[in-house]
């Protein structure tokens, strides 16, 4: 099976790896070039857009930005529609809209081809290490052609219903990171007041229960004021803006969610959007 992967950014980049230690062919592409260089170093071959991914793959794994780019990437004047054919499967890991999954899925289904929204959790030490948290959307017969191929690069892979059903998911995810990262930094901000010995409050705190992953991630990471993304400020703010969307949709309040929004809404508009979600801690540490 040949396979095609667009988006070789901070997470798809490992996942893609994963794939050509397994042994499969790779096609690749990403709009900046650059970015999948150590794919093709390592044997996976460059195409130049979506639509010659569509032609030389027979299933193709999508991981972008933000929605617009997954409408671009497969609807676009060069995009995966222009050259889809029967019986191929598109595989969208991208976080996005739910409406937008099921457009996707609607467009294959007119092809004779298949289409899952499964987008990721686990971060950039999840993809690194092959252990990302899938959430699937879609046929359960196509997921279960796909499985053995993404678990190549994940160790938590679960079915959740028709298309939209792994977005949905991930937002539900989403709702659950915001509480845990907001309640970290605050963590952070009150220890340091008090006059705390911060690395020994990450160890006591880990030990009870307070634990949680966003504090396994990247308590260190604030010690050690390392602001690299492991997940984009920016890509947040735009996930927690779909959650609310979609729950607003349902006439469903999310007070603890709309105050992480605006948190790092703020944070975004200081500039710090390309940073990681660790960076909320400026705003009470300069």
């Amino acid at each position: 099976m040949k396979i095609g992967f667009i988006g070789t950014g901070v997470m798809g980049r490992s996942m893609a790896h994963h794939l050509l230690d397994a042994d499969y062919q790779l096609n690749v592409y990403n709009r900046t070039k650059e970015k999948a260089d150590s794919l093709v170093e390592k044997g996976a071959v460059w195409k130049d857009s979506p639509a010659e991914i569509a032609t030389s793959s027979d299933l193709i794994f999508t991981i972008v930005g933000y929605p617009e780019d997954v409408e671009e990437v497969y609807f676009g004047e060069d995009g995966i529609f222009q050259n889809l054919t029967a019986n191929k499967i598109v595989v969208d890991m991208t976080t996005s809209i739910p409406a937008l999954a099921q457009k996707i899925s609607e467009k294959a289904r007119e092809k004779g081809a298949y289409a899952l929204d499964a987008p990721v959790s686990g971060g950039d030490i999840g993809a690194k290490e092959g252990r990302l948290t899938v959430m699937v959307g879609g046929e359960k017969e196509t997921f279960e052609k796909v499985r053995p191929i993404v678990e190549n690069f994940s160790s938590e892979l679960r079915f959740f219903g028709p298309a939209g059903s792994g977005q949905h998911t991930k937002m539900v995810n989403q709702i659950m990171v915001a509480g845990t990262m907001t309640g970290m930094i605050e963590m952070f901000a009150y220890a340091q007041k008090a006059g705390l010995n911060l690395e020994e409050v990450v160890k006591t705190v880990s030990g009870g229960a307070a634990q949680n992953r966003s504090l396994d991630n990247y308590g260190s990471r604030i010690i050690k004021e390392d602001y690299s993304p492991g997940f984009f400020v920016k890509h947040f703010v735009k996930d927690l803006k779909i959650a609310l969307n979609e729950s607003k949709a349902m006439n469903l309040e999310l007070p603890a969610t709309q105050q992480a929004f605006e948190l790092y809404k703020t944070l975004e508009d200081k500039g710090h959007g390309d940073e990681g979600t660790q960076a909320l801690i400026k705003l009470w540490w300069s």
